[in-house]
């Protein structure tokens, strides 16, 4: 987890006609590709609907990336690429 200055992120307050807050957070996750979109979408409603339930906070205010990369561009320590085939 990393947290950043307010003036140092940008979230436009209305993108795609969501109205976001100032106590907007970014979630940027990095995962091996094969997701489906469903199960994407899933992600996404379940951390957005976790947030509001155990902390209050906005749905909109629920800033979710994804990262996908292959799985031969992992290495788990030893200078190997453990799931490189």
């Amino acid at each position: 987890m990393q947290e950043h200055k307010s003036h140092a992120l940008v979230a436009d307050p209305n993108y795609l006609d969501i109205s976001r807050s100032d106590d907007v957070v970014f979630i940027h996750i990095t995962l091996n590709q094969g997701r489906s979109v469903e199960q994407k979408k899933n992600l996404y409603r379940t951390i957005a609907n976790r947030l509001h339930t155990r902390l209050d906070m906005r749905r909109e205010d629920v800033f979710i990336g994804l990262i996908e990369v292959a799985k031969e561009n992992w290495s788990f320590g030893n200078g190997e690429a453990q799931y490189a085939r």
